[in-house]
């Protein structure tokens, strides 16, 4: 993943044996790992391909004392700086806190993790002999992913006959009861938090009102799509204030992804995906980053980032740039060899599809080329209107046609629309 350019990564941390905490998932069959080695690695290969900051985020189920171990070990392994301090800090007391440019962070690690007190607290513990001290944190205890799974994904809502585009509107979802739940953060892992501070999501309302710029939610893939149909808007004024983070659903047990398009649209900054189970979403992520050099970070268009947008990805109004696209699919070369078909030779077809906002998703197949993987030629164009292109994607699937109902993948490239080059 590191070496894919990915910048952000979550390690499950557990209690080990001899005060040495292990990373795996939880009460899962997956294996442990030693800390120690995936900090290691990470230190290997975090700026191997690209010096952009790096997040590491640490979901810490550990005694305080493991925690305390992870903060030695995160110190005399990683040889480059963790930032533990804000960007141009100088003055204890000054409560104007400000969010760095990202070209200050290069070479940096960003620890999330929940955080104990504020950052004039953390300074002033710097000059103290705090080691093995713990404090008690509260976290409400809210409705889990899993719990959104069983629930019905279709909440009630009426269309605006008027709105050509869809545009949905309910009450806001409702919100389980929360019971309060403390949880012991080692003070010293504690302060090497500083953007990156976890904050449990409660509501679009409550963010606004009472979060601070450097606090981080995470959002489970249920729960975002379910206020993705209800309350897109506020999905989007909430994704311009703050950094937010989408995870799978807990009820994949076989690392599968979901389409990382449907939140990209919304302005979520972490899609978090299973790196480890190739496929189509993870085709899209591969090829959203190739764009700004492939760095692993791209600017959100503008839109996204205006705190005064009224931008949907069903009622996008305005925003709407119309984009003529013509592609015309010329011929292959050396195309891979069907392992299906009798012959061993493919009949390749070629299906071309974009993503972006619902109105611009869609789909075109070519013609089929009999038994000729060596030089199918097709001479053929396909025109498309996008009217959102700073969000679309495009991608070119070759397939063996092996029957009318079953067809093999050959090859794909996903991309940019806006990085094409024409001619």
């Amino acid at each position: 993943a590191l070496l894919k350019g990915c910048r952000c990564l979550e390690i499950d941390c557990w209690d080990g044996h001899n005060n040495e905490p292990i990373v795996y998932h939880g009460h899962t069959l997956t294996s442990k790992i030693p800390f120690r080695s995936v900090i290691h690695v990470i230190d290997k290969y975090a700026f191997a391909v690209r010096i952009d900051t790096y997040h590491m985020s640490s979901e810490a189920s550990t005694k305080s004392v493991n925690m305390e171990s992870m903060n030695h070990t995160l110190k005399i392994i990683t040889c480059y700086d963790i930032c533990s301090l804000p960007y141009g800090y100088c003055d204890i007391g000054n409560s104007y806190f400000i969010l760095p440019q990202l070209r200050a962070l290069k070479h940096k690690v960003l620890i999330k993790n929940k955080k104990v007190g504020t950052h004039d607290q953390s300074m002033l513990r710097m000059e103290e002999d705090y080691r093995g001290e713990a404090e008690e944190v509260s976290d409400s205890d809210a409705q889990s992913d899993d719990d959104d799974d069983r629930e019905d994904e279709s909440p009630h809502r009426s269309r605006s006959p008027s709105k050509r585009r869809g545009d949905y509107r309910s009450s806001p979802l409702p919100h389980k009861r929360s019971k309060l739940r403390k949880t012991k953060v080692a003070l010293a892992l504690s302060d090497l938090v500083v953007y990156t501070k976890s904050q449990k999501f409660v509501s679009f309302e409550y963010s606004q009102q009472h979060q601070q710029c450097y606090e981080n939610n995470s959002i489970g893939e249920s729960q975002a799509r379910k206020l993705l149909k209800v309350s897109a808007k506020d999905f989007i004024s909430h994704t311009t204030r703050f950094i937010t983070r989408i995870y799978p659903k807990g009820s994949r047990m076989s690392s599968s992804n979901y389409n990382p398009q449907d939140f990209w649209n919304v302005g979520c900054q972490m899609v978090a995906l299973n790196f480890q189970t190739s496929g189509i979403y993870m085709e899209l992520q591969d090829g959203k980053f190739l764009d700004n050099g492939g760095c692993g970070y791209v600017l959100k268009p503008e839109f996204l980032r205006d705190r005064n947008t009224t931008f949907t990805p069903r009622n996008v109004g305005a925003y709407s740039k119309p984009m003529s696209l013509s592609i015309r699919l010329i011929s292959g070369h050396q195309l891979p060899p069907s392992a299906m078909s009798k012959t061993n030779k493919a009949d390749p077809t070629v299906q071309i599809e974009i993503y972006g906002v619902p109105e611009d998703q869609t789909r075109k197949r070519s013609s089929v080329v009999k038994s000729n993987a060596l030089s199918p030629k097709w001479n053929e164009t396909f025109s498309f209107n996008i009217q959102v292109p700073e969000l679309a994607m495009i991608r070119f699937c070759v397939e063996d046609e092996v029957s009318l109902v079953n067809k093999e993948f050959l090859g794909q490239y996903t991309l940019p629309v806006l990085s094409l080059n024409t001619g």
